[in-house]
């Protein structure tokens, strides 16, 4: 997942300002048009999207005679969209009937009151009982409510090379029960195969959410047996200030770069560390073990630039575990996105009949396989041509019931930060791990005006 950066108020206000003219009006007064914004890729040359909209169109206008799909599409990476989209959303002359929202940020908007509550749509939907439960909850509210119907999502793991691991003495089939597990396999890497990175965790600010989403939230929501969220505490809505389970998840960062078991800090907090993985790294074989996320084999297809065919030959795939092995045994982490309706929607019913033709589950499985997303839907999940459609599709969709999603709440982005630059500290040993977690409690204070609980 590339969650979406904050922008300057500078450059918010001249994309504000296209957003009105270049993304095209918005549903007005046409009860028989429905419009539909997404994003568009900024690489011309990829159309999964436009493709599988122009697919839905089609289905759906037939299905409904006299009735007309506008697809608005918003060409623009991740930050500059979510800017142009809410330009949209705050009149009715330029709101869409349907959006593409991030997981992410969806709450700032449901907090703006930008968009309309599904749930009298979703009682009456009979396939809505189809979606994993935890897939559900991303799009919901601090009320309660649901505003947005997930379209996949992703999980994380752990990615092993299996040529380093033979010269490691290490298992083809290797799956760690606990986190001392993970360092005991990159320590024998370190020792046997020293021409090589032994593990990669991202941390620091220069790599943003990767470091905070796929490192630590990763490591904090295995210390627990997942009865209660370690990080936001939903019945007092409060934020969980730096406890043990924070100081434990920050002791793993520190004990892999002190030992030096990751890349060289200079490497590790480049900003482009996350392609290197990817592009050069693994598929050079030079790296042991990653923790990262489900998508990767898409950088690896024809057409990429680093087309890797073999990959799943040499790529091994194991669970993260829990701190110690506790119930459920394994965790991962979890983003994606959601159709939702404007509040300020012309056409809000037939927008949500959309959704439905887009989530019957021949068209589900047909996006999930073309985006190399993760089902959502139970019955997809479970459909022989979706987990054969790519290697490792198995491995990571069975994740989903182990996974966990962002309480990705308005101040979210702002605690986000605090935990990369805890993170960064204690990789850089400017700081000690209890330290860095007494600032990242003040900074959390301060982020969220206070509204921190102990725990």
């Amino acid at each position: 997942m590339r969650p979406t950066a904050a922008l300057t108020p500078l450059v918010a206000l001249a994309l504000a300002a296209s957003a009105l003219t270049a993304c095209g009006g918005g549903s007005g007064s046409d009860p028989d048009t429905v419009k539909i914004s997404f994003k568009q890729s900024t690489d011309n040359s990829i159309k999964v999207m436009d493709t599988y909209l122009a697919d839905i169109k089609k289905q759906f206008e037939k299905a409904h005679p006299g009735k007309k799909v506008e697809l608005v599409p918003i060409k623009a990476p991740d930050s500059e969209y979510y800017t142009k989209l809410q330009q949209m959303l705050r009149s009715p002359k330029t709101a869409p009937d349907l959006v593409y929202e991030d997981t992410f940020l969806i709450n700032s908007d449901i907090t703006s009151g930008y968009l309309e509550p599904l749930d009298p749509y979703l009682a009456k939907w009979p396939d809505w009982d189809k979606f994993i439960d935890t897939a559900k909850a991303a799009a919901k509210g601090e009320d309660g409510k649901t505003y947005g119907v997930p379209d996949g999502t992703d999980t994380r793991g752990l990615w092993f090379d299996k040529d380093i691991f033979k010269k490691a003495g290490l298992p083809a089939t290797w799956q760690p029960k606990t986190w001392n597990d993970v360092l005991t396999a990159a320590r024998a890497i370190k020792r046997k195969v020293p021409d090589t990175i032994p593990l990669n965790i991202y941390t620091g600010k220069p790599v943003g959410e990767a470091a905070t989403m796929q490192t630590f939230e990763m490591l904090l929501y295995g210390t627990n047996d997942g009865s209660t969220d370690p990080l936001y505490d939903k019945s007092s809505k409060k934020w969980v200030a730096g406890g043990q389970g924070f100081k434990d998840a920050l002791s793993f960062v520190e004990t892999v770069y002190k030992e030096k078991l990751g890349p060289d800090v200079s490497d590790a907090l480049d900003p482009n560390v996350m392609t290197r993985v990817r592009g050069e790294w693994l598929p050079q074989g030079k790296l042991g073990i990653a923790l990262d996320g489900s998508w990767l084999p898409q950088d690896w297809l024809s057409g990429s630039g680093h087309e890797w065919p073999e990959w799943s030959e040499k790529l091994g795939l194991a669970a993260m575990p829990t701190q110690n092995g506790q119930a459920p045994g394994k965790v991962s982490m979890s983003g994606g996105w959601t159709w939702s309706i404007p509040a300020k929607a012309g056409n809000p019913d037939l927008a949500f009949e959309f959704i439905k033709t887009m989530q019957t589950k021949a068209n589900a499985q047909k996006w999930y396989v073309a985006n190399s997303g993760i089902a959502v839907r139970e019955d997809v999940a479970k459909d022989p041509a979706y987990a054969t459609a790519q290697p490792g599709t198995k491995f990571f969709t069975d994740l989903v019931r182990s996974t966990h999603y962002r309480p990705a709440y308005p101040a979210y982005p702002k605690v986000s930060v605090a935990i990369q630059e805890a993170m960064e500290r204690v990789t850089t040993g400017d700081a000690s791990v209890d330290e860095a977690t007494s600032a990242y409690t003040d900074a959390l204070k301060d982020a969220t005006d206070h509204q921190v609980a102990e725990r």
